[in-house]
């Protein structure tokens, strides 16, 4: 493969952050010798992707198999992407400095919608075609994955295939099939067409894109080319998960990166059941590792790798049956030593004074929970399970335990949302305040912040919500000078997010492969990095728009019948229509709906879809708020249920 080193050794004199672009960082692999050769590119820049568990459990995944190398690509800073156009050097590698275009098989993830251009960005840079159809026989395959796969329309003409569920066996799978048809000399045509049959891939050139009324009446967007493709692709599970060691090679970087720590994921999996949150949709069943894969997989990292910092990660880690035990053992471990042991992801009616007591001797930041609504009625509303009694209980047992510092996310533009459930966010950061004030010595009090950030709602696919349109960007600046004339303490900082972004990101998430125009019509006017605040650019997308003739209002703001087919029927994250369009119901009523892992199943169509459980370490007990859910799931209770095995896990079917 060619190395490009010499000719980008000579730009990174100029370069912000050269550290970003070179290669020999702690931990990387390098397979000179592979046959197959892979990479995997994050969408944007080396700090934001090198973070990113995906790619690191892709890439290990792929240089485990013998004869195939999995190299890494991020996106370069915009002013570099320009120099190396000027200069026609084409997008890298980090480990060996080769073309992306010379790769066998390129993978790019999708983390957010916001990331759309960058994908442009990339594949331009790249010297590989925008569009699968223009791919010759000597280009790599371009491969998808990520949260945003779950509606790939939007993306459909720029990639080959997608993969729809979780990587670790599917990808290297996949690889495998098409090293070895390119070894027996198969077509790319033929490649596409044997990986659309393989579990978990989806290849949109083989399926015809219907319009608004044969979608309708035929309950699907998608029509195949040829007989037995499938119509409905399932998303790919991990099922060896719970089991799988929490920690595996990472690299350590040269450079600061964000989260530049240790993550190990004691989780996978959320059966909270938010109704907005796409994330524990698509991630479902729950999967625990337990505490002494955890505990020994943080203490090997840290041994590995130098952090003097852990993440325990998941969608909601203090939700583990074991995270007592684990947080008791790692402070014992690691005591005297500096380290440092986050839980990201706090819960409010699990933060009481036992939690708060496991994590006190950490050095005290900023802690964050998410209210999300002002009123328990939109609490219900969006199936939160959470009390005013349960943030109080949380900011009590934090600030005694030494915290000064408290950040509260919300959402504004929720479903039923009214200028009363705004003005209750207000009135819940002012009490939270007067709380957490109350909770610490006179002396201190003046060190007391409360920060309220807010994002606009965005309706994401696959959730309960996905039929409901997002309100218009005017009206969401309205909501928040209601906010912020109603906030009367001047130590509550309110901050929101521009609601502008937030539009484009309602339309990916909507849209079907009309929005693909849209998208490459923006990119073309320069549109790009558009998850960056000074470089997103309004007026691309909506010139984009004229151009197409999109109509990008209709496709974010448009509310519909939960009878309607959605561009994003024929993906599947195991969790069935009829139970989202019940949930919706359900949100319309008031009426909430428990966690499965508490209790009974919520039938939700997961576990039998996939063929897959709740594996948890230990049984789990419920907080009080869903222990007096309203909400009775149809269909009744769980449809079969395991005691625990005699290694303590319990089993669910859901």
């Amino acid at each position: 493969m060619t190395d490009l080193w010499p000719r980008l050794e000579a730009l990174l004199g100029d370069a912000e952050r050269p550290a970003r672009y070179i290669n020999r960082e702690w931990g990387c692999v390098y397979k000179p010798d592979a046959d197959f050769r892979f990479c995997m590119v994050y969408p944007d820049t080396y700090e934001l992707g090198q973070a990113n568990q995906a790619v690191r459990i892709l890439v290990n995944a792929v240089n485990a198999v013998d004869g195939m190398a999995a190299e890494r690509a991020f996106l370069p800073a915009p002013t570099l992407c320009d120099t190396m156009r000027a200069e026609g050097l084409p997008l890298f590698s980090i480990e060996s400095c080769a073309p992306v275009a010379e790769f066998d098989a390129v993978g790019i993830t999708l983390p957010h919608e916001l990331a759309a251009t960058n994908v442009l960005e990339t594949l331009d840079l790249a010297g590989i075609p925008l569009h699968a159809d223009a791919r010759g026989e000597g280009d790599p395959l371009v491969l998808g994955g990520g949260p945003c796969a779950f509606n790939p329309e939007p993306y459909a003409p720029f990639f080959d295939a997608f993969s729809i569920g979780e990587g670790e066996e599917a990808v290297p799978e996949a690889l495998a099939l098409v090293r070895r048809l390119r070894a027996e000399g198969a077509p790319r045509a033929a490649i596409l067409r044997a990986l659309a049959h393989e579990p978990g891939w989806y290849v949109p050139s083989l399926y015809r894109w219907r319009s608004e009324p044969e979608a309708q009446e035929a309950g699907s967007w998608i029509e195949p080319l040829e007989e037995g493709l499938p119509v409905r692709i399932e998303k790919r599970l991990f099922g060896g998960f719970a089991e799988s060691p929490g920690w595996e090679p990472c690299i350590v970087p040269f450079t600061e990166v964000v989260h530049d720590r240790l993550n190990v994921e004691v989780l996978r999996g959320c059966a909270r059941g938010c109704r907005f949150c796409q994330a524990g949709m698509m991630y479902r069943p729950v999967r625990e590792r337990s505490a002494d894969n955890v505990v020994a997989s943080t203490l090997a990292g840290l041994a590995a790798t130098g952090y003097d910092e852990v993440s325990l990660t998941s969608l909601s880690s203090t939700d583990h049956s074991q995270i007592a035990d684990i947080l008791t053992r790692l402070n014992h471990a690691c005591d005297g030593k500096g380290v440092r042991i986050s839980v990201p992801s706090q819960r409010l009616d699990a933060f009481g004074v036992d939690m708060a007591g496991l994590v006190a001797g950490q050095k005290k930041g900023g802690l964050t929970f998410a209210p999300e609504a002002g009123t328990q009625r939109l609490r219900d509303v969006i199936n939160k399970n959470v009390t005013e009694e349960d943030l109080f209980g949380a900011l009590d047992a934090a600030f005694a335990a030494g915290w000064r510092r408290v950040k509260l996310y919300f959402m504004i533009g929720l479903p039923t949302e009214t200028d009363d459930d705004i003005k209750g966010i207000a009135s819940l950061a002012s009490r939270a305040y007067d709380r957490a004030k109350a909770a610490v010595p006179p002396e201190q009090r003046g060190n007391v912040r409360v920060s309220v950030s807010c994002a606009l709602f965005v309706p994401k696919a696959q959730t309960p919500f996905q039929w409901d349109g997002q309100i218009t960007p005017e009206e969401a600046l309205r909501r928040v000078g209601i906010l912020r004339r109603s906030v009367k303490y001047k130590a509550v900082d309110v901050h929101w997010h521009d609601p502008a972004t937030s539009f484009v990101e309602a339309v990916m998430s909507r849209a079907g492969r009309e929005a693909a125009a849209w998208v490459e019509a923006a990119w073309r006017r320069g549109a790009r990095f558009d998850a960056w605040t000074e470089c997103f650019d309004g007026e691309a997308w909506r010139a984009a728009a004229d151009e197409t003739g999109v109509d990008p209002e209709a496709i974010a703001q448009t509310g519909y019948p939960t009878d309607r087919v959605m561009p994003w029927e024929h993906i599947s994250t195991g969790v069935s229509p009829r139970f989202l369009a019940r949930e919706r119901r359900l949100a319309d009523e008031g009426r909430t709906t428990p966690d499965c892992t508490f209790g009974r199943c919520s039938a939700c169509g997961a576990c039998p879809a996939l063929g897959a459980d709740n594996e948890l370490a230990a049984p789990r007990t419920a907080p009080a708020a869903l222990q007096h859910a309203a909400g009775e799931p149809a269909g009744g209770g769980r449809d079969e249920a395991a005691p625990a095995t005699a290694e303590g896990k319990e089993v669910s079917r859901g």
